[in-house]
């Protein structure tokens, strides 16, 4: 097993930037990481892939793929698992279960093909682990295996991370639609705030004020100080058969030291100052961000406040970085002085998904719309009076947010927030021009 191939999946329009932190964590270039539809195809040692585990920050997942060939049915499917030396990877006692997505694919039934690589493992383990078959466990499985199909190829993968990566470890306390870590990390790196190739971040302020329960904020905070992203979880990998727990605890050990020294050689990192900042209209909210802060090991190393995005003045004199997932659509009441409930930004969805899903009526979308056009012109106009100089990047579904803005975007980045299509908006904040002078008459 001294070189594998691994697939990290990414969500839309994140491909990018998982390979240039793939690469500034490997070195690797050329045919070993290769940038595919959904991921990046790398080629390494079961080190890197430990690595590639611990610190992405954008993979979904690491997977090891095992094998590929084309297909016509299910028979197919089944001889190509049959053909997997699965019990070099795990043992029979162990649990397992499949997981199954296609694209494409000619398979009328997805839940038979994904049934037919279960009994092609199963059967591989009676015939080479003495009549032992491994148990299916479909909620918590010790054991993952990953089946892709195309319109014409199969590819089997065993998972090497067991919970999708976004769960870092740290997040306890949430909202009732917390903004994925993989997700965050990924605005991070497309503002240009975090540049993953080079293994550091900017040294300018960094501020969400519609922070929620701190997900932007602490992945900033943990990039900054060198954290590893998985320092604080455990992965699929330590259940399988070649897992070396000396060589783990030493990799986990160089992170330690290695990440810091490199973040430390990136910024002046020996004074106190705090460059990472976030404030929510929900003071519920702000606890949550306080303490998952703490459980992350940042939080002395951000600032977070109450208040409302329409009053709270910059946190620096220095111009940064907004970056923010805002309130928007049917719940934008939520947003303190727009309204009068003060639920925080991660209570909020999109008006107009919302009216595509036919909720509770047009009449009372379009009122809540309005209600959006208002807090969004409040918005731009606070910053246009007191945040000149600062770069703006918001997150959102609604491709009409410049207008609600009033603002002209400077650039687009196309994101996938799951299923949902997104764009991250860049604008370039500027002070406002002194009004025109009436003349006499």
């Amino acid at each position: 097993m001294t070189l594998l191939t691994l697939f990290l999946p990414c969500a839309g329009g994140v491909e990018g930037f998982l390979a240039d932190e793939v690469h500034g964590l490997s070195g690797l270039v050329g045919q070993d990481l290769l940038t595919v539809r959904g991921g990046v195809r790398v080629r390494g040692d079961w080190a890197l892939m430990q690595r590639l585990n611990l610190h992405s920050r954008l993979a979904q997942r690491v997977l090891i793929e095992l094998a590929h060939a084309p297909y016509r049915d299910e028979q197919d499917l089944y001889a190509l698992a049959a053909g997997a030396a699965w019990e070099d990877w795990f043992a029979p006692q162990q649990t397992f279960r499949v997981d199954l997505t296609a694209q494409a694919s000619p398979l009328k039934s997805l839940n038979f093909a994904t049934l037919r690589v279960k009994d092609a493992v199963a059967d591989r383990f009676r015939a080479h682990a003495g009549g032992v078959r491994p148990s299916i466990d479909t909620h918590a499985p010790q054991v993952r295996v990953v089946a892709h199909l195309d319109a014409t190829h199969a590819t089997l993968y065993i998972d090497t991370s067991g919970e999708p990566l976004f769960k870092r470890g740290w997040r306890q306390d949430k909202g009732d639609a917390p903004l994925k870590e993989t997700l965050a990390a990924a605005m991070l790196a497309a503002s240009g705030w975090w540049l993953p190739a080079e293994r550091r971040v900017a040294d300018t302020p960094l501020y969400d004020p519609c922070c929620g329960s701190g997900t932007i904020v602490i992945e900033a905070a943990q990039l900054r100080l060198g954290l590893p992203a998985g320092g604080q979880r455990r992965f699929g990998f330590e259940r399988l058969r070649p897992f070396d727990a000396a060589q783990w605890n030493a990799i986990k050990k160089e992170a330690s030291h290695a990440d810091q020294a490199s973040a430390g050689g990136a910024l002046d990192l020996k004074d106190d100052a705090i460059h990472v900042f976030g404030s929510d209209v929900a003071h519920r909210m702000v606890d949550f961000a306080q303490r998952n802060a703490e459980r992350a090991g940042v939080a002395h190393a951000v600032q977070l406040r109450g208040g409302d995005a329409l009053q709270r003045m910059p946190p620096t004199a220095q111009p940064g970085v907004l970056l923010m997932n805002p309130p928007y659509g049917e719940r934008i009441a939520a947003a303190g002085v727009a309204g009068q409930k003060g639920h925080g930004r991660e209570a909020f969805q999109s008006g107009t998904l919302a009216h595509q899903r036919g909720a509770d009526g047009a009449a009372r979308t379009a009122a809540e719309v309005n209600a959006g056009d208002e807090f969004f012109t409040r918005l731009a106009a606070h910053w246009k009076s007191h945040y000149a100089g600062w770069t703006a990047w918001l997150l959102t579904p609604d491709l009409k947010l410049p207008g609600r803005l009033r603002l002209k975007e400077s650039r687009r980045v196309p994101l996938w927030n799951g299923p949902i299509e997104c764009r991250l908006f860049r604008f370039d904040l500027s002070a406002r021009g002194p009004a025109p002078q009436r003349s006499d008459p």
